[in-house]
């Protein structure tokens, strides 16, 4: 039975709102806002369970637009003090909309987001506030109802979501107020916030023209509702945030659907690689999804998809920093300060007041160096500001508490009537004066203990650049741009900071250290790393960082119209699959037209997972597959064969019934031509003295690798690592692949990794081989094939789909032949039918062997016409 909480989530990811209240007291919903028009003409409202109705082809009407999603707009909304309507204006320090630096000029940007003001908004003011937004800014709100917005903000982004991607653990217990156990309703009201993101964003979206940009954590289930509407949008996510490893993400309960979600995105961005290698790495333990690396660009196959993976470091707004150093009073508030700490050397800490940030280690880190190095005693200051928390909880009054009694203790031990080591401000500090902070500091010192990016070593070395030419900016009246850098290695910033000193945070004692070092060092060297950290941060910035981003989504979606798609799954288990426009299903009435038509005919098929189903655990084939494969083998215009990588032991046993069936075993080293006749071998060798090199190399491997094992072949060596750890048996595969090759490269054998698996067989030896040759055989006995039916479900299936749709230039089959090469399941292949898994596959037979049964004619009156090799040989062929 599912859990009401459960049922409600389908509801809401299948779009039933009657499932859950909107807003509190049953508030009416604010009337939609008109779509943007690109084309003339009257586009109606799309009802919410609709489909998108784009075409096939992108539209050249409109020019590209593009949406950028997030949680909050990039405007600030403050009630006029007449207490009548709103004073709106653009936040400047908002990323959101400093990344339009990198969009090209003439594409129209539109957000989509919350609005936040400083007091509630009502409800009848939404709808003309929500038309000021569009028509002044090009914004359209999403008004949360207050208690939506508190369970989804409060609750589970800031309780659930925002500690555990910055690797905190939920621990249950009463210490913790019962906050490690997992609150359904409290997802239950993030994906209803998202739904409502959602809809705010198809209300506007031209889906053929426009691109989706969506940011951050707080919305990791929208693209799921998107991608469920319209199956050919164009959209990225950015995550502002860490990812965290495998073994912290695996506790979220909604794992799965989250990752589900963001695959449905085209491009999913990071800071880091170490985030974006966490993510890879949840994907592959707990979807089974293998990431591949081609010219630089990393992509995830997803049903067809390849979803590209982004590793890029957001930067700092130059144009915004520079024009700030050239405010009137910033030469005035540096004067000041530089008076207040006259002969002072200034250490600066600016932070978010939060558990990550570290502040209370830096504090202790300054105080172990005060210790440590007394020189510094009466000299060095500690200037930390401290900005106002984002979220609220025990643990941040905590915090402060802890902060605040190590400042005075720090205070009192080292200070005097004229020095105070800490000065801690804790209060919002304007922009103009954390500039200010930042010209006279010799050093920022961040000691995060995890955080997503962190711009202020960006701003700090911009700062200490100053403009050229300004006198104001320079230090102590010298021409001389330097600057110091202690980070943490937990920032995201850090791996691109090359001339920072970076510490463990958690090690005060190195950390003192470091900032002693770091205040001590040359001028000399201060400036070379200062110029090495301005070259980059000057050519990163933040346009930098949205036209890669731009450029890489482009890129990875410009197929997009070309490819046919399906969307299939319910809730979170949405995915749409991207095929081949010529790759379509196998119509039965199709198939059977041209099978009754044909005179002679060729059937090939696969086993696992194709006439069986691959998490059968008995693999004995039924009675209505040996039914089936008699009526078929039965017809003198069939040759049947089954091709399959399994051993001839197996396969001999399960089809003995099937006297007149060929078989081909170990890819095609075993062939029998009927249950009548010896197996043959069709290697270009039978010297198996390689396994006698290659079993010991699998061997060390397996003893080495938990979980895998070895399967032993008379013609082959298959050693798998399914059941081991992911991460480690592909990095084992990928070393025993090399090693075996290194090994065997002067035996006639070939290495190939394929799925879990690594192989070591004979060379010659595939199914695209086995095909060529049983339609030589047929066209050498004069019966060339006028039909051909080729099924299979694997990569090894794909050489024997290859070497079919090449046999006509060949003049192996007649000009007029019907190729049906046939997949099982809907994935790329380089067949050009499918079907939907092994129910098809028999259905699909049984019709052919009815047909068989109506029609039964010999395809030679004469048997003299055949080749006169022997009567087995005719056997084989036409029996």
């Amino acid at each position: 039975m599912m859990s009401r909480s459960y049922t409600n989530l389908l509801d809401l990811a299948a779009g039933n709102f009657s499932a859950l209240s909107v807003g509190g007291g049953g508030t009416p919903r604010a009337r939609r806002l008109p779509r943007v028009m690109t084309v003339p003409g009257i586009v109606s409202e799309l009802d919410d369970e609709e489909r998108s109705v784009s075409s096939d082809v992108p539209s050249s009407l409109a020019q590209d637009r593009i949406i950028i999603v997030s949680n909050q707009l990039p405007v600030r909304a403050r009630r006029r003090p007449d207490g009548r309507g709103w004073s709106l204006s653009w936040d400047e320090e908002s990323l959101l909309l400093q990344l339009r630096d990198g969009l090209p000029e003439d594409m129209e940007v539109l957000y989509v987001g919350s609005l936040r003001t400083d007091s509630p908004v009502d409800p009848s003011e939404h709808d003309d506030l929500s038309q000021t937004l569009l028509d002044r800014f090009k914004c359209v709100p999403a008004f949360l109802p207050q208690d939506l917005l508190e369970k989804f903000y409060h609750g589970f982004c800031k309780q659930r979501l925002w500690p555990l991607f910055h690797y905190l653990l939920p621990f249950p217990g009463p210490h913790h107020g019962g906050a490690g156990r997992f609150d359904r309703g409290l997802w239950e009201a993030y994906v209803l916030a998202n739904k409502i993101y959602a809809q705010k964003v198809i209300e506007i979206i031209s889906p053929e023209d426009d691109y989706v940009w969506v940011h951050d954590y707080h919305l990791l289930a929208l693209p799921s509702f998107l991608r469920r509407r319209f199956l050919r949008l164009r959209m990225g996510f950015f995550l502002h945030s860490p990812f965290p490893s495998s073994e912290i993400y695996r506790t979220l309960p909604v794992r799965e659907e989250i990752l589900r979600s963001l695959l449905n995105c085209d491009l999913i961005g990071f800071h880091t690689f170490d985030y974006a290698r966490h993510f890879l790495s949840c994907c592959s333990r707990m979807l089974g999804l293998e990431y591949q690396s081609r010219r630089g660009y990393i992509g995830l196959e997803f049903f067809g998809r390849t979803v590209g993976i982004k590793i890029m470091p957001v930067g700092v707004h130059m144009g915004q920093l520079e024009s700030a150093l050239g405010f009137p009073d910033r030469e005035w508030r540096v004067a000041e300060l530089k008076r207040q700490f006259e002969g002072k050397t200034v250490l600066l800490g600016v932070d978010d007041t939060d558990i990550f940030k570290g502040i209370n280690l830096k504090l202790l880190a300054f105080e172990q160096m005060l210790k440590l190095h007394p020189k510094w005693q009466g000299r060095a200051v500690l200037v930390q500001i401290a900005n106002p928390a984002r979220g609220r909880g025990r643990d941040l009054d905590e915090i402060q508490v802890e902060i605040e009694d190590t400042c005075k203790r720090i205070n009192e031990q080292f200070g005097n009537d004229g020095y105070r080591p800490v000065v801690y401000i804790n209060h919002d500090v304007s922009f103009s004066e954390r500039i200010a902070y930042y010209t006279i500091a010799e050093c920022v010192v961040v000691t995060a203990v995890r955080d997503g990016m962190n711009l202020i070593p960006y701003e700090y070395i911009v700062c200490r650049q100053g403009i050229s030419g300004s006198e104001a900016s320079q230090d102590s009246g010298s021409s001389v741009k330097k600057s110091m850098l202690v980070v943490s290695e937990f920032i995201g910033c850090s791996p691109s900071l090359s001339g920072a000193i970076r510490i463990n945070p958690w090690n005060t004692e190195s950390t003192a250290e470091a900032m002693n070092e770091a205040i001590s060092m040359s001028e000399a060297e201060k400036q070379l790393r200062h110029e090495k950290h301005y070259r980059y941060v000057s050519t990163h910035d933040v346009a930098y960082w949205s036209r890669s981003f731009m450029q890489d989504m482009e890129r990875t979606c410009k197929d997009h119209f070309r490819r046919r798609c399906w969307g299939i799954g319910l809730g979170f288990g949405f995915r749409v699959v991207a095929l081949d426009p010529n790759f379509r299903k196998l119509n039965t009435d199709v198939i059977a037209s041209a099978y009754q038509k044909a005179k002679s005919r060729a059937i090939l098929l696969d086993y696992d997972g194709t006439m069986m189903p691959q998490t059968s655990i008995n693999k004995t084939p039924s009675e209505e597959v040996i039914s089936i494969i008699n009526k078929l083998c039965s017809d003198s215009k069939n040759i049947v064969f089954i091709v399959s990588g399994r051993g001839r032991d197996s396969l001999g046993k399960w089809f003995s019934p099937c006297k007149k069936l060929g078989i081909a075993a170990e890819h095609g080293y075993f062939l029998r031509w009927s249950g009548e006749d010896e197996w043959e071998t069709y290697g270009q060798t039978n010297d198996f003295g390689w396994i006698q090199m290659a079993e010991p190399v699998m061997k060390l491997y397996t003893e080495s690798t938990d979980g895998s094992s070895i399967e032993t072949k008379e013609s082959a060596l298959v050693w798998h690592h399914q059941d081991a750890d992911p991460d480690f048996g592909s990095s084992q595969a990928k070393e025993m692949l090399d090693h075996l090759e290194s090994v065997l490269a002067n035996e006639p054998v070939v290495v190939k990794s394929g799925q879990f698996i690594v192989e070591v067989k004979p060379q010659g030896v595939s199914k695209g081989l086995v095909a060529e040759k049983i339609l030589s055989s047929m066209f050498e006995h004069g019966k060339q094939a006028d039909f051909v039916l080729c099924i299979g479900d694997d990569r090894s299936d794909e050489e024997m789909f290859e070497g079919i749709n090449g046999l006509v230039n060949k003049h192996l089959v007649a000009p007029n032949t019907s190729l049906f090469a046939c997949t099982v399941g809907q994935k790329p292949s380089k067949a050009k039918y499918y079907l939907d898994d092994t129910s098809d596959v028999i259905s699909m037979l049984q019709g052919l062997a009815e047909a068989s049964e109506e029609s039964s004619s010999p395809v030679f009156s004469d048997e003299s016409e055949l080749s006169p090799s022997s009567e087995v040989q005719t056997e084989r062929l036409y029996v």
